[in-house]
């Protein structure tokens, strides 16, 4: 009789042991996205049916051990409603119940024979899609597309997912960046990050009207987002009609420092805002002109004319943002900081993320107050070590923005 052959490695090829097929399986079904999508959408059916190489008898009495390990390691397996076995004569060993294949016949099985790892995986899916479904069941599709999104997602951002879109309606960016959308208790670079998502998950919302429409952005019918600034040069941003005729009808434009500190700006309130994004998200405020993502070059703020008006300083609340702050101030000591306390980091902390380099020391011009929370962002007092300009609220950033502007009024 043939023999079954060995391996190259002296095992043999026959006899197939659980961990054998738990490998295979995961590294075919499991880990490999379209087949798993595929599996959980249903257009790529059960059973999985995998044979488990049993020998003949010549095989098995020519490595027993190998033989009562392979018959030993299923008999013991724990899901045996997965295994079928099959009662084989054999001339030397007798009548043997051998295992021969293994079956699963859904996805709840399939995740029973990969174990732990796969079960919390599955329950962190089943965490991540459930705010959302409680919106529409017929969004899981969409969710199941873009599963690797979804795995990414934290219990926040899932909550915050649900929370976002009921809000997206068609044209509702008409005259904004997509950054300034008119949102409640959402950020927009979350919105950016999840994009993808976010616009399949529409779709099937609006019954496919947002990929009719050319794209999310021109469903929202958002203005373009701006390309070609060189990094770090200032970028003026009038936020009012009056501004934006005085700068020749211009919607922003880029000034190196040097011209921008000899050259008045032609507004009252001036907002300095460390990142470009951040800028973006400005809404419509009276008598007023932003300069946008400058970063640290900030060089340009000892111009004279900044005296004369009211400025506003808007950064990250971490280590450099207030080191920018203090630079700010030691050109322009009347400057307002904007969002850069602590209310605003309880209102957000759980969007905060960790630093990636500290600041040495406290800056030198900085309140008690903006040197207390310095200290804290570094001693692990919050979630983490930094929240970032973007992730703030839409809503929170123009009710700030307001108030500032009508405490100069008033």
């Amino acid at each position: 009789m043939k023999q079954k052959p060995q391996s190259q490695d002296n095992k043999p090829c026959w006899g197939l042991l659980p961990e054998q097929i738990r490998s295979r399986i995961r590294r075919r079904e499991w880990d490999n996205f379209p087949s798993l999508k595929a599996r959980l959408l249903g257009t790529k059916g059960f059973p999985i049916r995998i044979g488990l190489k049993p020998p003949d008898g010549s095989s098995a009495i020519l490595n027993m051990d190998h033989f009562q390990k392979f018959v030993q390691e299923w008999k013991s397996f724990h899901h045996q409603d997965l295994v079928q076995w099959s009662v084989k004569n054999y001339r030397d060993l007798s009548e043997q119940d051998i295992p021969i294949f293994v079956v699963i016949g859904s996805i709840q099985d399939l995740i029973r024979f990969l174990g732990d790892k796969a079960l919390s995986r599955s329950r962190l899916w089943e965490c991540n899609m459930l705010p959302v479904l409680q919106l529409d069941q017929n969004l899981y599709p969409a969710l199941v597309k873009h599963l690797d999104m979804v795995e990414n997602l934290s219990s926040r951002d899932a909550e915050l997912l649900a929370q976002l879109l009921p809000q997206l309606k068609p044209s509702l960016g008409t005259g904004l960046y997509l950054r300034a959308l008119p949102l409640v208790g959402v950020d927009t670079k979350f919105l950016e990050k999840y994009l993808v998502l976010i616009e399949e998950l529409t779709d099937t919302i609006h019954k496919g009207k947002v990929f009719e429409s050319n794209g999310f952005l021109k469903w929202l019918d958002c203005i373009p987002h701006p390309k070609g600034f060189a990094q770090g040069v200032p970028i003026v941003r009038p936020l009012c009609l009056t501004s934006r005729e005085q700068l020749g009808g211009f919607p922003m434009m880029q000034i190196p420092s040097d011209i921008l500190r000899e050259n008045e700006l032609p507004a009252l309130n001036i907002i300095v805002v460390e990142n470009v994004e951040s800028g973006l998200a400005l809404p419509e405020m009276d008598n007023t002109v932003a300069v946008i993502g400058g970063g640290k070059n900030v060089a340009w703020m000892d111009a004279s004319w900044l005296k004369n008006k009211r400025v506003g300083y808007w950064g990250d609340i971490d280590t450099w943002g207030f080191s920018i702050l203090s630079d700010v101030r030691s050109k322009l000591a009347e400057v307002e900081p904007l969002m850069m306390d602590i209310e605003t980091i309880k209102m957000h902390e759980g969007r905060m993320v960790p630093e990636p380099e500290h600041v040495g020391s406290v800056p030198v011009l900085l309140t008690n107050d903006e040197a207390n929370l310095f200290n804290d962002l570094i001693s692990d007092h919050f979630l983490s070590s930094r929240l970032e300009q973007e992730r703030l609220s839409s809503d929170y950033i123009c009710d700030k923005l307001k108030k500032w502007l009508s405490l100069y009024n008033s």
